[in-house]
Parts: structure tokens; sequence; C-alpha cells
């Protein structure tokens, strides 16, 4: 990789650790962008998702308190949901290389578009998550197999594609669970990176046993290393300063840049 490449690679790395700490739609930064370098679109999931899992790690740390103000209140509710999420990634992510090259490609840009319209409603349903939360109190819920059931999808489609997973899970928390939205947020940032995590791993064990076939979905390590340096800065950084920036201009961000990947990979 050139110099431009690099440096491109861990600016959008550290924007994408910032965005999915706050918000959860990364990928529609780095993605387009290993597009735009030439990666195709197998590849520049694969490679995009192990890079992306450090930033995860780092945006859990930040919020380690919220976490443990989850698992005070609620018993084994964490435990059920990250197996949900382990179970539901290890799915998506065999659909990945199960499925032909030509069904991601034409698959991606309809999930694009689908955590766009999930972006853009997203204060609307915040508002109805809010409402719902005072009129059920501030007791927490437990939550049963309806939930456990929508993690499940939520980490299936997380471990093919992933963009925008973390509004999804916000929506499925945030209708099931009472607790404050930070603590919701902080139990966000943990299943997405199990999700990546679990992901990364059947990636790499199908690259390395070649069992992708014509897919050839190998991990391209100097990009991922790139983009995993800057997301575990700007995993940081959203776990500490990104909840302060104005929800509308990183909304907008990543409209903009979700509506040129799926230009990228219509045209």
């Amino acid at each position: 990789m050139g110099i431009g490449e690099v440096a491109a690679l861990l600016g959008v790395g550290l924007a994408a650790g910032t965005i999915n700490t706050v918000v959860g739609s990364g990928t529609l930064v780095t993605f387009p962008t290993l597009l735009a370098f030439g990666y195709s679109p197998v590849v520049a999931n694969v490679t995009n998702t192990v890079g992306l899992v450090p930033g995860s790690l780092s945006g859990i740390y930040g919020y380690r308190a919220e976490i443990a103000e989850f698992r005070a209140s609620g018993g084994r509710r964490l435990v059920r949901l990250v197996v949900a999420s382990l179970l539901g990634a290890a799915v998506g992510a065999l659909l990945l290389f199960l499925l032909p090259a030509k069904a991601f490609k034409a698959i991606v840009p309809a999930l694009i578009a689908l955590a766009l319209v999930l972006i853009i409603v997203q204060p609307r349903l915040a508002k109805r998550v809010a409402a719902r939360r005072e009129a059920n109190g501030d007791g927490a819920r437990a939550g049963g197999w309806g939930v456990l059931l929508a993690v499940f999808g939520s980490g299936m489609y997380g471990g093919y594609f992933g963009a925008a997973q973390g509004v999804l899970l916000m929506a499925i928390l945030g209708l099931t669970y009472s607790d404050r939205l930070q603590v919701l947020n902080g139990v966000k940032n943990i299943l997405a990176c199990v999700v990546n995590a679990m992901a990364a791993v059947v990636f790499i064990t199908v690259g390395a046993l070649g069992l992708g076939g014509s897919q050839h979905p190998s991990v391209r390590w100097g990009a991922a290393l790139a983009i995993a340096v800057g997301a575990l800065v700007g995993g940081k950084i959203g776990a500490s300063v990104g909840r302060r920036l104005p929800p509308p201009v990183l909304r907008g961000l990543i409209i903009v840049v979700g509506l040129i990947a799926i230009a990228s990979l219509v045209l």
C-alpha cells in the first residue's frame, strides 16, 4: 500500500471507530473507502470487519461503568444477549461464503439503503423508545425469546455485512429494556463487538483454509491493520467526546457516505 492509502485508511478507521461507539454505522465510512481503493466487495467486507474489532474493544472500555450497571440490575441478561449475538454472527458470516459473490453485490446496496433509512428515522424512533421507557417506569425488563431472536437476527445481519447494526441493536434493546439509553449504548457496543469478532474468526479461518472458493475471501492484513489502529483511537474518542457531536451532523455525514457506497456498487 502507498502512503496515501495508509493515511486514508487510518483516517476512516478513526472515524468509523468513533461512529461505531456513538451510533454504530462506521462500516458506511470504511467499506466504500476500501471499494475506492480497488478491493472487491467481499474482500472489502472481510477486511473491514477484522479491522474494526479493536475499535469495538476500545468503545467497550469507555462504557465499562454503564455496562457494569446493566449487569448489576439484570442478572444474566447480558450473557443471553451475547450468546444470541455470537450464534447469529456465525450464521451470517458463513452465509457470506455460502452465497455466491453476485448475491453479495446485489444484497449489499439494499442493506446499505436499509441502514440509511434506519439512520434517518432514528430520532423519531428514539422519541418512541423514550416514551415507552417513561411509561414502563425505570425498572429493567428481563426480555424473553422475542428479544433473543431479534438479537440473533441482528447478529446474523452483522456477520454478513454489519452497516448500522448498532442502530438495529439500539432499537431492539430500547424497546425491550427500560435501562438508561447510555447504559443500553454500552450493551450495544458489547454485542456489536462480539458479532464483529465472531465474524472475523470465521473470515480468517475460511481464508486460511482456502474454503471460500472463487470468492477469494482472504483478509488484506495491511489495510485491516491501518483501519484497526485508527478504529482503536476512534473508539476511545467516541466513548469520551463523540457523544457531544451534533447528531444531525453525524447522520448527514453517514448518509452522504452511504449514498456514495451504493453508487459505487451499482455503477
